[in-house]
């Protein structure tokens, strides 16, 4: 991503307040030459900040920014932003699924086979509406309550962020379990958990991103 001067970053809020606006303009605003502009405003028009019109002045390109963010984003896989996953086994009673979940301090929780593939989902929400009803959380499985493959959202070590993204948003989850993909021998796709993105995770990043 192009670092901004001190000096581009006041002509893009200058446009992007007073669009269109001529070159002089600008120059005035600042209390500096037309001449001594010249260099900022190249950058920021071919860098797509601003678009230059002649007779017209310089106005603030939205899709300009959009891009530049697509970019640093794309720059990112989702490995650089995992963090680490709380699985429990099938077999796990509701109420120690409970108790992972408060320990961990976590919003969702992986369930997993006997071999340790990736079975169902279960969320905070799924857990509440459990303990609102007449189950005995300490007798009945996790597995009887969790959402079960093949309705689990899933990522993977090499997406991109704004691919993770978007399944996060299309599909209004919490989270997304980053998984490695393995053929049993009769050919049919298991998957091992390897990580977990939450929304946390991708708030982290675009806050990082900001400090840079």
């Amino acid at each position: 991503m192009i670092e901004l001067s001190e000096r581009q970053e006041k002509i893009v809020e200058i446009v992007r307040e007073n669009g269109p606006i001529t070159g002089e303009k600008i120059a005035e605003m600042l209390a500096v030459s037309r001449a001594a502009l010249r260099p900022d405003l190249a950058v920021l028009t071919m860098s797509g900040f601003l678009e230059a019109k002649p007779r017209v002045g310089y106005t603030f390109r939205t899709e300009g920014v959009e891009n530049q963010i697509r970019r640093v984003l794309n720059q990112y896989r989702v490995r650089d932003i995992q963090s680490r996953p709380v699985i429990v086994k099938e077999t796990c009673s509701i109420y120690d699924a409970i108790v992972t979940l408060f320990v961990e301090d976590t919003g969702s929780i992986f369930v997993v086979d006997n071999d340790n593939f990736l079975s169902g989902i279960v969320s905070r929400k799924d857990l509440l509406k459990t303990t609102l009803g007449q189950a005995d959380i300490h007798k009945v499985p996790v597995s009887v309550i969790m959402t079960r493959m093949p309705n689990i959202i899933t990522t993977n070590l090499e997406e991109t962020v704004v691919e993770a993204v978007k399944k996060v948003v299309e599909h209004e989850v919490d989270s997304l379990p980053v998984v490695r993909c393995f053929l049993d021998a009769e050919g049919s796709e298991k998957l091992e958990v390897v990580g977990k993105v939450t929304k946390t995770n991708i708030a982290r990043l675009f806050l990082d991103i900001a400090s840079m």
